[in-house]
């Protein structure tokens, strides 16, 4: 069947591994079993054949995921970008505050061009309750980057969610601490959070009195990368035609990294068993928790349909 590529079919003896032998048993098998994963073609350039017209409607290939120095927001773009968070100040101010992004940050984000260097695969992480007793740690790891979302924690969960951390997705009151290896990926959705960026490398900040403009003390301004706005705006009408106020974070990650990686898994989307929307680090105490302006439910099923498609594999944990 053409949806059961190489790298589906990958996933899925993984998987039976793991319900076969038990979760324990299995995971201490991964690595012994990673020249297995490690020796099997990677089928670059497939993933993003478009061969469907449901595919063909919502992705668009030229799209700039990434702002660079020469690209020009429309005015179109930037008035429903502004929307957003009410935006008051006007296009040219955002020229005139990207100009100093570009000051300070890489003209052009450090990310290759897909099928470039080699297969990237990419596993974009979510918060999801999902990856509890997941076991997905050494699988996660074993990706060539894996983007984290927001707050996502590591320290305490490796065995479900991983150690490493190659990409760290953030806007201002989501941000945390970086190292010198992990590149930033900041989502804005107000001129002020690049405005943030900036100050959060230049100046000196009290990170207890401000949580939405803590210092990158430990971060590599070499490694930053800024979301284009005009990318939120084609997720959210081209890929959720318009449901929802605006796409979630974790969402528009998924999106892009189906632009700049040439093989994506997606770990911890989705409501629990019991239809809680929960994080895996936190103890859940308020039931049937809401997605606020993110229509959650239609994302979910996106990335679904995606999985049915071979475009991504999904692995929806053990809740």
């Amino acid at each position: 069947m053409a949806f059961l590529n190489k790298r589906t079919f990958r996933r899925k003896v993984l998987l039976l591994l793991l319900y076969i032998t038990g979760i324990s048993t299995a995971w201490n098998l991964s690595m012994s079993f990673g020249f297995y994963l490690q020796n099997i073609e990677c089928g670059c350039g497939k993933r993003l054949e478009q061969d469907h017209p449901w595919f063909m409607q919502r992705f668009q290939k030229n799209i700039t995921p990434l702002l660079t120095s020469n690209y020009t927001l429309s005015q179109e773009a930037f008035n429903w970008w502004k929307k957003v968070q009410g935006e008051k100040r006007d296009i040219m101010f955002f020229k005139q505050t990207t100009q100093k992004i570009f000051e300070l940050f890489p003209a052009f984000p450090p990310v290759p061009e897909p099928g470039l260097d080699g297969c990237r695969t990419c596993a974009v992480v979510g918060n999801s309750g999902t990856l509890k007793r997941s076991h997905y740690g050494k699988l996660i790891d074993h990706h060539t980057s894996v983007i984290r979302i927001n707050y996502g924690k590591t320290k305490g969960f490796e065995q479900d969610v991983g150690r490493r951390t190659t990409h760290r997705v953030m806007y201002p009151e989501s941000s945390s601490g970086l190292d010198n290896s992990t590149h930033l990926v900041l989502f804005p959705f107000r001129i002020k959070d690049l405005e943030w960026l900036v100050g959060a490398f230049t100046t000196d900040i009290d990170m207890k009195s401000s949580k939405s403009n803590k210092k990158m003390s430990a971060a590599n301004k070499n490694l930053v990368m800024v979301l284009n706005p005009a990318f939120m705006k084609y997720v959210h009408q081209s890929w959720l035609q318009g449901k929802g106020y605006y796409p979630s974070t974790g969402f528009m990650t998924v999106i892009l990294a189906l632009h700049i990686c040439d093989e994506v898994s997606v770990f911890g989307f989705g409501a629990d068993s019991d239809g809680n929307w929960s994080h895996y680090w936190e103890v859940l105490r308020n039931k049937n928790l809401k997605t606020g302006a993110h229509p959650g439910s239609v994302e979910y099923d996106i990335i679904l349909e995606l999985d049915k498609r071979g475009k991504l594999d999904f692995y929806r944990g053990f809740l």
